[in-house]
């Protein structure tokens, strides 16, 4: 008796454990998904940009890789034509995340607190990129 309780909890804390490394990768994977990265996009940015024409904001295609303020297509508020930043996954996680934190002052205040939505946002910019 004592030994198929034994076996039976290890089995179910196998079974537990395979289920959350499962979860895990999934997540992960979808987090940096561009396909999904575009409908989050369409959901949560085209409302200011575009991939292509200045908008309220700038055009987002290639953004991946470029200096911060420096597309010629659009007129950047002062501080982002200062900034010494190159957009990365690191630095956009950063923007997405609270662009007052990362360049005060600029005309964008804008949050997304979901990790996995600027994830799959940046995945997408990414492949957008020449980059």
């Amino acid at each position: 008796m004592h030994r198929n309780w034994t076996n039976l909890r290890l089995r179910t804390t196998l079974t537990i454990l395979t289920g959350v490394v499962c979860a895990t990768i999934a997540l992960a994977a979808s987090a940096n998904d561009p396909e999904r990265g575009r409908e989050t996009f369409e959901k949560r940015c085209t409302g200011c940009h575009t991939l292509d024409k200045a908008k309220l904001g700038p055009p987002l295609r290639g953004v991946y890789g470029r200096a911060a303020g420096k597309d010629r297509r659009f007129t950047y508020s002062d501080a982002l034509k200062d900034a010494s930043i190159t957009w990365d996954e690191s630095t956009l996680d950063r923007w997405l995340t609270d662009t007052d934190s990362v360049i005060p002052n600029t005309d964008m205040s804008f949050r997304l607190n979901d990790p996995e939505e600027r994830a799959s946002i940046i995945a997408y910019l990414k492949q957008l990129s020449d980059k």
